[in-house]
Order: C-alpha cells, then sequence, then structure tokens
C-alpha cells in the first residue's frame, strides 16, 4: 500500500494530474511520498559488468524494492533514497553492488571507465558474520506524468559468486547473523 503525504498541512490525499491540489503546490513542496521496505533475505549469483565504461549487465532486481509513483505534472521532479540495511559479498571472492534503475535505465551511478562500472553504492566485508549499511539519495527528472518505477538490483562482481542483501554471508541461525531492512523512498518535489 501506498502512502501519499500532503507537504501544505500534513493531510493524507491523492494528487491527480490536473487536480486543484496539485495546481496549488508551490515550487520545492512535497506532492507525494511512496515507500517500500524489504524485511526479508534476498541473494544473487547474477553479475554488474562494464565494457568501454557503460554497463553490459546490471545484477538482479531485489523483488520487493521497488516504489512506482505517478508524478502529477511532467516538470515535476521526483527526489529518490535508498538505504541499504545490510549487504555484503562472497568473503574473499566477491563484492555486493547495488544499482538504481528508472524502469531499465541506471540512474544516479557514477560514471563509469573502461572495465569499472559506475554504480550507486557497493559492499564487501572479509567477515562472514559481517553486512555493510549504506545510503544514497537523487533528485531525478522524469518528464512524464505516467507511472513511474524506480527499482533497487543488487549484483555480484564475481560470476558464481552471490551477493548477499539484508542478511550477512553466513546465515547460520545466531544471534550475530540477524536479518536487516532496506527502504526506497521517491518523493514527487513541485517544480
Amino acid at each position: 500500500m501506498s502512502t501519499i503525504i500532503d507537504g501544505t498541512a500534513g493531510i493524507t490525499f491523492p494528487v491527480t494530474a490536473g487536480s486543484a491540489s496539485a495546481v496549488q503546490a508551490s515550487s520545492g513542496r512535497v506532492l507525494q511520498v511512496v515507500s517500500t521496505t524489504l524485511t526479508t533475505a534476498f541473494s544473487t549469483t547474477t553479475t554488474v559488468t562494464a565494457s568501454g565504461g557503460s554497463l553490459t549487465a546490471t545484477g538482479a532486481t531485489v523483488t520487493g524494492l521497488s516504489a512506482s509513483i505517478t508524478p502529477s505534472s511532467s516538470s515535476s521532479k521526483i527526489f529518490i533514497t535508498v538505504t541499504i540495511g545490510g549487504m555484503n559479498g562472497t568473503p574473499g571472492a566477491a563484492q555486493a553492488i547495488v544499482l538504481l534503475l528508472r524502469g531499465s535505465t541506471v540512474i544516479g551511478a557514477g560514471t563509469g571507465s573502461g572495465n569499472r562500472p559506475g554504480i550507486n553504492t557497493r559492499g564487501y566485508s572479509n567477515d562472514v558474520n559481517t553486512a555493510v549499511s549504506a545510503s544514497f539519495s537523487y533528485l531525478d527528472s522524469p518528464s512524464t506524468t505516467s507511472s513511474t518505477t524506480y527499482q533497487v538490483n543488487l549484483g555480484t562482481d564475481s560470476a558464481g559468486q552471490p551477493a548477499y542483501l539484508n542478511r550477512t554471508p553466513d546465515s547460520g541461525d545466531s544471534i550475530i547473523r540477524p536479518i536487516f531492512s532496506s527502504t526506497i523512498t521517491v518523493m514527487e518535489i513541485a517544480a
């Protein structure tokens, strides 16, 4: 279920294209907020690779860590924040790589060069009982009033070696190997 928040008075209401609330909003106001939290673990052996500075593989879509928003105006900005509770690659073999996508397009990532991919963030520790937390944000200009989906992808930099999200590499039943939560929040900002 999506949460929609009016930035003027804190009253929850839907903002629809052409509605009075969308017309009256002034520049910089938050028009709506959509947030999704993943509270279960995810892992993948899908790679993130680059060639000539461009990504040639973007990992796997993290099921349950996406948010869709329908901008009320094509001039609106969308502010995205992603918080990763814990991630790691395979100790001694691979790192966990996180990408933010609008549809199938990677956004907000660094500029890659050669075989070095431009990514949003990564996590790695040599300890099988450790997970690395991270957060990042990006201000997007999708220039649309159609429903737009932002998703988080996770990948590994070494084929066949898993990357983990919301858990440590060792999944044994112990208090030192907790399950974390990760969140993506998208906000429509009036232009």
